[in-house]
């Protein structure tokens, strides 16, 4: 690369005079060239995760999955509980207002 901005300089073997400046489009195409030349070594030097990590990995999502569905679980069957102790209470409430002779809507619900 650094021989294509020398000529050989007719005044010695070994002399080299400096060229002009290279062409912008030269130099943009040079580059994007290199850019690609590393995106593809990028791409062979890649190794394949190992079976191990791959296992593990899946078992991590196996394993959050069911805690996910245990937790919403547990939340559903809270909600039904406390509603059943609501109407529970509410049928003791009531019903001590009909013993004490109260009419029903003036009780603590």
């Amino acid at each position: 690369m650094a021989a294509a901005l020398f000529t050989k300089n007719p005044a010695g073997p070994y002399a080299y005079t400096k060229m002009d400046a290279e062409d912008p489009e030269e130099l943009v195409h040079r580059r994007a060239q290199f850019l690609i030349y590393k995106a593809m070594q990028q791409i062979e030097n890649r190794r394949r995760p190992s079976q191990i990590r791959v296992r593990i990995s899946k078992l991590k999502i196996k394993i959050g999955r069911r805690l996910t569905k245990l937790r919403r679980s547990l939340m559903i069957s809270v909600g039904a509980a406390r509603a059943c102790a609501a109407r529970q209470l509410k049928r003791l409430v009531c019903s001590k207002d009909s013993s004490l002779g109260l009419p029903r809507g003036l009780g603590i619900v």
